[in-house]
């Protein structure tokens, strides 16, 4: 099976296992894990699906997809329209993927700057929480402001009122968590994938499955320092509250309905008072796949076509 059979069977594999991973809950007990396994599978579908675009186009010379694109510069009217087309499609399809990730970035970028100012003018700092701003808001809310040297965590005064001192604390380090761990650099690509397909509803539900799973690795960092009840009875006070949607380039909590036995925080609340991580031999068996799902396609790309 030549290269580019080899990169369309990839990329076709890796959009089939991303359908399985939204509906798996075994993530659940790894989320660390599993987020890496999710950034593989996203990697290699690009790298597969792009390749799969040049390596059909510059099949002609047989060098392979990295030794074919060079060829393709130098002597483009070696190959026939439909093959010039097909390298023009993956060339155009890197492209966009690339923009729209850096458009993501600006948009967030923008937003955060525009939050931070806000910030500045209506919250304050309290002795009592180094490093926190308080909010002078009835609302509910505790976000944090991810940044390389101005991460802010907030909290709102409606949130001083309905947590008690260890929830508060528990909340707490479960978003200084988020901004240790940068998982709004995790969501980037995800958020950027969905920019292109918006209609796509398995882009759709990857995003909700990577979000899920930034929360849950938070609430794991969080559970080293405190006992898992203060965050669980934390989170339910927040659902009881309704808190408001976070703004924009921010990480936090978010009002669900206490009805749905699935909503996302009392999935993490149940996970929370009932932990069942893997065997710390099973998860790195399952690094190693996820990063030899990643480099499967680099490698392809030298495969003759």
């Amino acid at each position: 099976m030549t290269g580019t059979a080899l990169l369309a069977l990839v990329a076709a594999g890796s959009a089939f296992g991303a359908h399985r991973l939204t509906r798996a809950r075994w993530t659940w007990r790894t989320p660390r894990t599993a987020i890496v396994l999710w950034q593989a599978l996203g990697l290699a579908w690009g790298l597969a699906s792009i390749g799969t675009l040049l390596g059909f186009g510059v099949a002609p010379y047989g060098e392979g997809v990295i030794g074919g694109v060079t060829r393709f510069f130098a002597d483009p009217r070696a190959l026939s329209p439909i093959r010039i087309a097909s390298v023009a499609a993956g060339l155009t399809f890197m492209l966009v993927l690339i923009a729209m990730l850096l458009v993501a970035v600006a948009g967030v970028v923008r937003a955060r700057r525009r939050h931070r100012a806000l910030l500045a003018l209506v919250a304050h700092g309290d002795p009592e929480m180094p490093g926190t701003l308080v909010l002078d808001h009835p609302a509910a809310a505790a976000y944090c402001v991810p940044g390389v040297r101005s991460s802010k965590v907030v909290v709102s005064a409606g949130t001083l009122e309905i947590l008690g001192p260890y929830e508060l604390a528990a909340v707490l380090d479960h978003e200084r968590a988020h901004v240790r761990e940068r998982h709004d650099l995790v969501l980037l690509p995800f958020t950027s994938l969905r920019r292109i397909f918006p209609q796509s509803r398995i882009v759709g539900r990857t995003l909700d499955a990577v979000e899920l799973l930034v929360e849950m690795a938070a609430d794991d960092r969080a559970r080293r320092h405190r006992p898992a009840k203060e965050l669980a009875t934390a989170l339910l006070r927040f659902a009881a509250a309704r808190p408001a949607p976070t703004p924009a380039g921010t990480l936090g909590v978010t009002g669900i309905d206490t009805a749905d036995e699935t909503s996302p925080i009392l999935v993490r609340v149940r996970r929370l008072l009932s932990p069942a991580p893997f065997p710390r031999p099973l998860r790195g068996a399952m690094l190693v796949g996820a990063t030899l799902v990643a480099v499967l396609p680099l490698i392809l790309y030298a495969i003759p076509a």
